[in-house]
């Protein structure tokens, strides 16, 4: 069961039925996703693996998979991603060599997508043991990407980017399957604090985008705080922003935009196929004009 203050918040965001939802999603084995190098081979990969495919790209793995020993693990074809957590970089389609920074980047899944699709990429983050991480995905999979290390609130990139995603720090509530702990430590002020810095690093972000590009907002939380009413404030203070929709094809099976277009998974988001980690996306695009 979900620790009581826990569920009465969830149930005052989203209602009485999601954290029921949660409870049982909480006491089911989170499946295992890949995300692939090339996804023109999904099908094969999806056949080699024993896997099922959710989206182009994508293969949720048998349960019980030993990771390393697979097809396709040493040379670099896949990744280990929770399908929600792929649905970002997806919403920024293909790079054709235009440049993207990568915010808050390590481990690296969201480079990987990124440098594949063709993007030239700058993959900044703050740690340096998690970058060493990506520095080690990236050359399992052949992949290339500038690394930098840097705390988003002193660093500037040397010119404005034609992408930007930010995947912010936050609560990581979405995430709790994997990692309970965060049922027990998080709370009203957290979400505050967490919410405060998300505020912050999105206004820096918006000033390094050109006029015309795509910004990527992205927390893997189930609070609105840090989602829906982040990026509500956002709109209202930079009126140079406005949200691209969502389409339902860019999206993997089951999941379908909110009516302002973001992406929201919960708890019961692909309950029949083993469920997902809970996930905000907004993409919005920098007006062209002064």
């Amino acid at each position: 069961t979900l620790p009581p203050e826990t569920a009465s918040r969830w149930a005052a965001q989203w209602g009485d039925a999601m954290p029921q939802a949660a409870a049982h999603a909480y006491a089911q084995r989170p499946p295992v996703d890949i995300s692939l190098r090339d996804p023109a081979r999904t099908a094969h990969w999806a056949e080699a693996l024993n896997g099922r495919s959710l989206a182009p790209g994508h293969v949720r793995l048998p349960e019980g998979a030993a990771i390393p020993d697979l097809p396709g693990f040493s040379e670099g074809a896949w990744w280990v991603q929770d399908l929600a957590a792929s649905t970002p970089a997806r919403l920024l389609g293909v790079g054709e060599g235009r440049h993207v920074l990568d915010l808050c980047a390590a481990p690296g899944g969201k480079t990987m997508q990124l440098a594949a699709a063709g993007w030239r990429v700058t993959a900044v983050d703050q740690s340096k043991k998690r970058l060493e991480r990506l520095g080690e995905n990236l050359a399992r999979t052949g992949l290339s990407a500038a690394v930098v290390q840097g705390d988003l609130r002193a660093w500037e990139p040397d010119g404005a980017a034609d992408a930007i995603l930010l995947d912010a720090p936050c609560t990581a509530t979405g995430i709790y399957r994997r990692h309970p702990d965060v049922l027990h430590r998080i709370g009203p002020r957290q979400i505050a604090e967490l919410a405060e810095l998300q505020t912050e690093l999105l206004a820096r972000a918006a000033a390094w985008l050109k006029p015309g590009g795509t910004l990527i907002y992205a927390t893997c939380s189930l609070e609105r705080a840090e989602g829906e009413e982040q990026v509500a404030r956002f709109i209202d203070a930079r009126p140079d922003f406005s949200p691209l929709p969502a389409t339902p094809a860019e999206l993997p099976d089951s999941i379908v935009p909110t009516a302002q277009g973001w992406v929201r998974t919960l708890p019961d988001s692909l309950a029949a196929q083993g469920g997902t980690d809970g996930f905000f996306v907004a993409r919005l695009i920098r007006s062209t004009k002064p």
